[in-house]
């Protein structure tokens, strides 16, 4: 009796990822290793009974908007990321599923013959049933980014927490990797966010968090085992909220 684990700290998750996490140390793509070791860490959250759902960008294979300012038509560069998301989505699913772990890739764009449409409640079904859901696409439109697509998804499928993983642990006054004495914030309010403008995400995805009072959860990817601590209930990285 006494080495039964407690029961997890969310019911639902939704993560995001950033495309630039799975290109490890690369220059461009997917480094296989990265993913699996992803893939490893979320088929073990939802073996404590947590469901996962999934969002990633495409910013490892092509960033619209890095393109626009540099000639190209917006909404067709958008476009041209949210079909990189897809292809991020693909391989974290094949990736899951060489784990035993059962997965769906949605997009909120219409590809019937490599994934499913985004429907909200069939999302919820699948979590229901155990299965990471991968939602690809952004939110189907031009000049929103991954960021508010996270926000937008975890609010829909009525997500306990959104984590957002990051090249470091949690949120500073400061950028970590030049300033050696940035402070890191172990909470925050989404005001003192939007205020501070500390850049953990663009402005709408936090006004929506704040708004929905989701909270939100920032911690370091290349932490191997800190998303399982987030689930067991350990304090890790920086957690904002309305209070």
């Amino acid at each position: 009796m006494g080495n039964e684990r407690a029961e997890p700290r969310y019911r639902r998750i939704l993560l995001k990822l950033s495309g630039e996490a799975l290109m490890g140390k690369a220059d461009y793509g997917i480094d296989p290793e990265v993913i699996r070791r992803l893939a490893g860490e979320i088929f073990e959250v939802v073996g404590r009974g947590t469901q996962v759902a999934v969002v990633i960008g495409g910013g490892n294979i092509f960033r619209g908007e890095g393109l626009a300012r540099r000639g190209m038509d917006r909404v067709t560069g958008d476009h041209m990321g949210m079909l990189a998301t897809v292809i991020n989505a693909l391989a974290m699913q094949d990736a899951l599923e060489n784990l035993g772990a059962h997965a769906r890739v949605m997009s909120a764009l219409r590809i019937n013959e490599v994934c499913e449409d985004y429907i909200r409640r069939r999302a919820i079904r699948h979590l229901e049933k155990g299965r990471v859901v991968i939602l690809a696409a952004g939110t189907g439109n031009p000049f929103f980014t991954t960021d508010t697509a996270a926000s937008l998804r975890a609010i829909e499928i009525e997500a306990d927490v959104l984590l957002k993983a990051t090249k470091v642990n949690g949120i500073y006054d400061a950028d970590p990797v030049r300033n050696p004495g940035a402070k890191r914030y172990a909470r925050l309010t989404f005001d003192q966010v939007l205020a501070d403008k500390l850049m953990v995400m663009d402005a709408t995805a936090i006004v929506m968090c704040r708004d929905n009072a989701l909270p939100l959860q920032v911690f370091n990817l290349h932490n191997a085992g800190d998303l399982l601590r987030i689930v067991d209930g350990e304090d890790v990285g920086t957690v904002v909220s309305n209070a």
